[in-house]
């Protein structure tokens, strides 16, 4: 009966640790994109369509699959070359 107080403690962190996983997913502060924001309300669905378009472009441009040629050319089809 001494352990039955180190299970009820183990038991109570890891509900606690579930619910703020939970509260943190279904809030968007947890994504698919590793970092840790959502878009959240109010973002325009052509402002992240672009800014989505643009991620996917500098991927493949980093991971070599464009030059840099066909980058800078990309980059002015999407209106983004800043």
């Amino acid at each position: 009966m001494s352990w039955t107080w180190l299970f009820w403690a183990l038991l109570i962190v890891g509900i606690v640790l579930l619910v703020i996983l939970a509260v943190r997913f279904f809030s968007g502060g947890i994504n698919r994109g590793g970092t840790g924001r959502g878009d959240g309300p109010g973002t325009g669905g052509s402002a992240r369509g672009v800014s989505a378009a643009r991620r996917i472009l500098d991927e493949r441009y980093a991971k070599g699959e464009l030059s840099t040629e066909e980058y800078r050319d990309r980059l002015k089809v999407l209106g983004d070359d800043t």
